[in-house]
């Protein structure tokens, strides 16, 4: 089963409601009090040509959301593990990350998938927007680090601006509360074949993210939406923290 990496993309605008296809993932909203819903999206001309190549398949994982996500107000666990940018790898520290500013936590499915192509193209198309309210992101999957190498030097997704770390046996992932599906009809998630023909080689986590403040509290959890509105809620959220600093000062 082939995974279009740019399956979610259309020229033309799209609604995303509270229950989105995404080709990472097919997740019923929850929608915290705190996030409001972005319902319409522009995609990029360019990026979006990308389905025309490639073609129409699709890859669709049904997964219920766990509703069990740590939510506003509980504690960030802290986490330590390997991660990539821009092919290089290096040793990625969350409570490190949080000494200078709030932190976008993001999981997702899988490199190289979809709905997580177009996540990370989109988080990295902002980068310089989440740097200027003083917010950094770091994507986490359960990906070996090898293939994370591949993803956050492609130009197409992670462009050498988007960080990438790896949660193999899912530990980090299951201390947010994420859930992870092993298997789709029957098959083994790893088996299945990426949007490059190679297998995906491990299971899925929920694409949830959370907005951490750096004293270590989560303001935000965002789930349940594609992986370009989720990356563009996280922007907003981080944007309107920013707002409020500038207010107090």
């Amino acid at each position: 089963m082939n995974v279009d990496p740019a399956s979610t993309m259309v020229k033309s605008r799209r609604l995303v409601g509270t229950r989105c296809r995404d080709s990472g993932l097919m997740l019923t909203a929850r929608n915290p009090d705190n996030v409001r819903p972005v319902l319409e999206v522009n995609q990029d001309e360019g990026f979006a040509m990308e389905r025309k190549v490639l073609g129409f398949l699709s890859f669709f994982l049904a997964v219920s959301p766990s509703f069990a996500a740590l939510k506003q107000g509980d504690t960030a666990p802290d986490f330590k593990t390997q991660a990539s940018l821009a092919g290089k790898e290096f040793t990625y520290s969350l409570r490190d990350a949080l000494m200078k500013g709030p932190v976008v936590v993001y999981f997702y499915p899988a490199a190289f998938t979809g709905g997580c192509n177009l996540q990370a193209h989109t988080f990295a198309e902002n980068h310089d927007k989440f740097a200027a309210a003083g917010a950094s992101v770091i994507g986490v999957s359960l990906d070996s680090i090898s293939r994370l190498n591949d993803f956050s030097a492609d130009p197409k997704y992670c462009a050498g601006k988007l960080p990438v770390a790896s949660d193999e046996k899912g530990e980090i992932a299951k201390s947010y509360d994420i859930q992870i599906a092993d298997t789709y009809k029957g098959q083994a998630v790893a088996t299945m074949k990426d949007s490059r023909g190679n297998e995906i080689g491990h299971s899925m986590a929920e694409r949830t993210t959370f907005v951490v403040a750096p004293d270590g509290k989560i303001v935000a959890t965002i789930g349940g939406v594609a992986g370009d509105a989720n990356a563009d809620q996280a922007l907003a959220v981080v944007q309107q923290l920013a707002a409020k600093r500038t207010a107090r000062n």
